[in-house]
C-alpha cells in the first residue's frame, strides 16, 4: 500500500477527468451547511476536486478559494468555473500545510479529503492550519469516510487504511488510499485540535463536524 501523499495526488491526476464526470452535484449536507450560514468575504474549499463545492461557496462569498493537491483537477475545477460561469481562484496546496495567513477564511469546507491523509499526524495538522486560518466566530464543515458506513465491517475506537479501487473506462482500476474513520476517533481527532465543535453527526455513512475555531 503506497501510503504517500505523493501517491495520493498522483493518483487523482490520474483519474481526475473520469472522476470529475462522476462529481457534478453538491452533496445535500454542504448545501444544508452553507444555507445556513452568513454570507462571508472570504470562503475556502479545502480539497475541492471538480469545483463543485467551491461553486456554492462562489454564491455565498465575495472571493472563493479552492485548494487541491491535485493539479488535474484543479483544471477540472477551472474548465467547471468557465462553463458554469462562476469566479473563484484555484490553487494547488497542502491541507496539512495551508498557504494563507491565519484569521483570513471567513467561511470553509473541508469535506471527502481528511481521509486521504495517510498519517494520524497529518490529518491532525490540518484540522489545526483550518482552525489557524479561519476568522473568530466563522465556522466549516469537516467530513470523513466512517466505519458507519454499510460498506464496512468494523467495530472499535479506531479506523483503519484501506486502498479502494477507481475503475477507468475499459477497466482499468486505479487504486486510493483512504483511512476510515471511526466516529469515537473522529470525535477525538477534533477534540486534540484547535477547532471547537458546534455540531457532529453520521450522515449517508460519513463522519461530519461544524467546527469553529477556539
Amino acid at each position: 500500500m503506497d501510503r504517500s501523499r505523493q501517491a495520493v495526488k498522483d493518483t487523482y491526476d490520474r483519474i481526475a477527468a473520469h472522476f470529475s464526470k462522476t462529481r457534478e452535484y453538491a452533496w445535500p449536507e454542504v448545501e444544508s451547511f452553507l444555507d445556513s450560514q452568513p454570507a462571508a468575504r472570504t470562503a475556502l474549499d479545502v480539497g475541492c476536486g471538480n469545483g463543485r463545492h467551491t461553486e456554492l461557496l462562489a454564491r455565498k462569498a465575495d472571493r472563493a478559494v479552492g485548494l487541491d493537491a491535485s493539479t488535474g483537477l484543479l483544471s477540472e475545477a477551472r474548465q467547471r468555473a468557465t462553463a458554469r460561469e462562476f469566479e473563484a481562484a484555484f490553487v494547488a496546496g497542502d491541507a496539512a500545510s495551508l498557504p494563507f495567513t491565519a484569521d483570513s477564511i471567513d467561511l470553509a469546507v473541508y469535506v471527502a479529503t481528511l481521509h486521504h491523509l495517510p498519517e494520524r499526524e497529518l490529518r491532525r495538522a490540518s484540522l489545526d492550519e483550518l482552525a489557524r486560518v479561519l476568522t473568530p466566530g466563522s465556522r466549516a464543515l469537516v467530513s470523513a469516510w466512517s466505519t458507519a458506513h454499510d460498506s464496512f465491517d468494523h467495530e472499535g475506537d479506531e479506523g483503519f487504511d484501506t486502498m479502494v479501487d477507481w475503475t477507468l473506462p475499459g477497466g482499468e482500476t486505479v487504486p486510493r488510499f483512504y483511512h476510515i474513520y471511526a466516529p469515537a476517533e473522529f470525535e477525538a481527532d477534533l477534540a486534540a485540535s484547535r477547532l471547537r465543535v458546534v455540531k457532529n453527526e453520521i450522515s449517508s455513512g460519513n463522519c461530519y463536524a461544524v467546527v469553529t475555531p477556539e
